[in-house]
């Protein structure tokens, strides 16, 4: 089993570009070191430390639709669920510790606990 750098996504409500076209589909890599530290260099987070998880989002998301690129302007332009979709998806995919629910056999009602796992791309 290869290991996974991208994840696909669906966006709940999508990106709406200046013609008016939708993009719901996209792509995330996980996120490097320098992803979160040079952020944090940028004088707009000073400004606004907010605006930390606008630039973060704008390096590891790869693709949306047929956009050409995605910057700080794309990011800033989504639907406030579109961002938190992919604020969760972010946390999801570079998690350290793998997410582990309690659930229960739909067969033979024994209870265990199962790790989800990472997203298929």
């Amino acid at each position: 089993m290869a290991f996974q750098t991208e994840f696909e996504f669906e966006l709940p409500r999508g990106y709406v570009d200046d013609s008016g076209e939708v993009h719901r589909r996209g792509k995330m890599r996980l996120a490097t070191a320098a992803d979160e530290i040079l952020p944090m260099k940028d004088p707009r987070v000073a400004q606004n430390p907010g605006f930390i998880s606008i630039i973060i989002m704008a390096r590891v998301i790869t693709g949306l639709g047929s956009l050409p690129a995605i910057d700080t302007k794309t990011v800033e332009k989504l639907f406030t669920a579109d961002m938190a979709y992919l604020q969760d998806l972010y946390q999801r995919i570079n998690a350290v510790e793998p997410v582990r629910f309690d659930v229960t056999c739909p067969h033979c009602g024994q209870s265990f606990k199962e790790t989800v796992p990472f997203l298929e791309g």
